[in-house]
């Protein structure tokens, strides 16, 4: 806002004067009411996620269906149901649990404020979230599971080559003489 004149503001001898302030911009952020009823949300479903009795339910649910899931291109079809009951079961809890804690919470807006807000989301809030509404980031999550419970988490393994630097070669159960002092 630019004035062309000073302009007093005031009575008596309490008064401000107020200058050509031309094409200066003052931009002011202030966090509205919706971001900060969103941020509590978020911080609830940590809280949850985080909680004993959560934990307890995904992993019971994981351990019942993990050998369900390959790591191919096709689905089967036995997985739809399995999502479904995925969704039932822990997003149920955790919309059952925001109640509790948030009167009046909704999760159709809050999901509308999801879409909003995914970028400002840590990590593994949003993937959690997201296995409730994408079908790959769920089966993607019970691969993982699988995975980790046969032993195959991140294994380089597979990506070394091991070459002797020896140039005698050993048979098996003989040791190679080492150069190492």
């Amino acid at each position: 806002m630019a004035w062309k004149s000073p302009v007093l503001f005031g009575t008596g001898d309490r008064v401000v004067e107020m200058e050509d302030v031309e094409e200066e911009n003052f931009v002011i952020s202030v966090s509205s009411d919706v971001d900060a009823e969103f941020d509590t949300v978020i911080g609830n479903i940590e809280d949850i996620i985080m909680g004993d009795e959560f934990q307890q339910l995904q992993r019971h649910f994981m351990d019942k269906y993990y050998l369900e899931f390959e790591n191919t291109e096709e689905n089967k079809l036995i997985y739809t149901p399995i999502f479904q009951e995925y969704i039932e079961l822990l997003e149920k809890y955790i919309e059952q649990q925001l109640m509790e804690r948030l009167p009046g919470f909704n999760m159709t807006a809050f999901t509308t404020s999801l879409e909003q807000h995914k970028d400002e989301i840590s990590g593994e809030i949003f993937d959690m979230l997201l296995t409730f509404t994408d079908f790959l980031a769920f089966k993607e999550m019970f691969l993982d599971y699988r995975a980790e419970k046969e032993g195959r988490g991140l294994d380089f393994g597979a990506d070394l080559v091991v070459t002797s630097l020896s140039k005698s070669s050993s048979l098996p159960g003989q040791r190679a003489p080492s150069n190492i002092h």
